[in-house]
C-alpha cells in the first residue's frame, strides 16, 4: 500500500491559503492597480496575506495601511535617485532606513539587490545588519550566491530571505548554499515555470524542495505592471507545482513556513477581509 505521507495533494491545493512572499507595489503600479483591486487580486488568488517592499516605500504603506491584516510591510530602500544599481552608495541611505523603520511596522529590509559585490560597501551594511538585528527582522536580498556568504561573514546570525533563490543560480548551487547556512530562507518567486519540467518537477529541484521544506516561500515578485496583469496566471502555476507534493509539503511553501517566519495565523478564512 502507498504512503499516504507521500500522496500528491492534488486538486486539494486549491483549497490552500497562499502567502506571497515577493510582492511589490511600485509606483507604476497605483494608478492602474489602485490599493483596492490588489486586494481583490489577491482574495481571487486565495492569497491570505504578502510580504511586500515597493520603490518607494509608500506604495507598501497604502496597501498595509489599506490592508493591515492582509500585508506584511518590508522597507525598500529605493527612492529617489536611490536605485537598485546605486542604493548602497546613495546619500543619506542610513538615515533614511532609520527614519522609516522607526515610523511603519516593516518586518523585514529589502528586497534589495547586491549586483555586484563591492566590499567598500561594508560599513553600510554592517549598519543595515545592525538595524535589522535591533528589530529582529530579516534582509531579502536579491543576489548570487557569494554576497549571501558575504553577508553572513559580517554576522553569522543575521537572518536573510534569499529573493528569487538566487534568480540566475542553477538548482545545484541553490542547493549547495542552503546546505551551507541552515537558517538561510528563500523565496521561488519568478522560479515557478522552471521547476516545472514537463509537467512534474524536475528532479534537481525535487532535491531541493525535499531537503529545505521549511525554508521555502513562493512569491510573485510584481516588479512591473505586466507581473499584476498575469498575477492570476502566475498564482495558479505556483499552485501547479505545490499539486505535485504531499500535503505536508505543500501546506509548509504555501502558507505554514510563513507563518512561523513571520509569526502570524494564516487562513482561508482572511480572503474578502482587510
Amino acid at each position: 500500500m502507498a504512503d499516504s505521507s507521500e500522496t500528491p495533494i492534488g486538486e486539494a491545493v486549491n483549497d490552500l491559503p497562499l502567502f506571497d512572499a515577493h510582492m511589490h507595489y511600485k509606483e507604476p503600479a497605483w494608478d492602474p492597480y489602485p490599493v483596492e483591486s490588489v486586494i481583490e487580486l489577491m482574495d481571487r488568488n486565495g492569497v491570505a496575506m504578502a510580504l511586500v517592499s515597493s520603490t518607494p516605500d509608500e506604495g507598501t504603506i497604502m496597501l498595509w495601511e489599506h490592508a493591515p491584516n492582509r500585508i506584511v510591510p518590508e522597507l525598500r530602500p529605493y527612492h529617489g535617485d536611490a536605485n537598485s544599481g546605486n542604493w548602497a552608495k546613495a546619500e543619506n541611505m542610513r538615515s533614511y532606513l532609520e527614519t522609516r523603520l522607526a515610523a511603519y511596522p516593516h518586518e523585514g529590509i529589502g528586497e534589495f539587490h547586491i549586483h555586484r559585490l563591492d566590499t567598500a560597501d561594508e560599513p553600510l551594511f554592517r549598519d543595515v545588519i545592525r538595524m535589522a538585528r535591533a528589530r529582529d527582522i530579516y534582509l531579502h536580498v536579491h543576489s548570487g550566491t557569494e554576497p549571501i556568504r558575504w553577508l553572513y561573514s559580517l554576522d553569522p546570525e543575521v537572518k536573510i530571505i534569499w529573493a528569487h533563490a538566487g534568480l540566475g543560480e542553477r538548482p545545484p548551487a541553490i542547493y549547495d548554499l542552503m546546505a551551507e547556512f541552515p537558517d538561510l530562507l528563500a523565496d521561488t518567486s519568478l522560479k515557478e515555470y522552471a521547476i516545472l519540467d514537463s509537467g512534474q518537477i524536475s528532479a534537481d529541484w525535487k532535491a531541493i524542495i525535499h531537503r529545505f521544506q521549511d525554508r521555502l516561500m513562493i512569491g510573485s515578485d510584481t516588479w512591473v505592471n505586466g507581473q499584476w496583469d498575469d498575477y492570476d496566471a502566475i498564482m495558479q502555476s505556483n499552485r501547479q507545482w505545490l499539486s505535485l507534493l504531499p500535503r505536508a509539503v505543500a501546506e509548509k511553501i504555501a502558507y505554514k513556513n510563513a507563518e512561523r517566519y513571520f509569526d502570524r495565523t494564516i487562513s482561508i478564512e482572511q480572503i474578502g477581509t482587510r
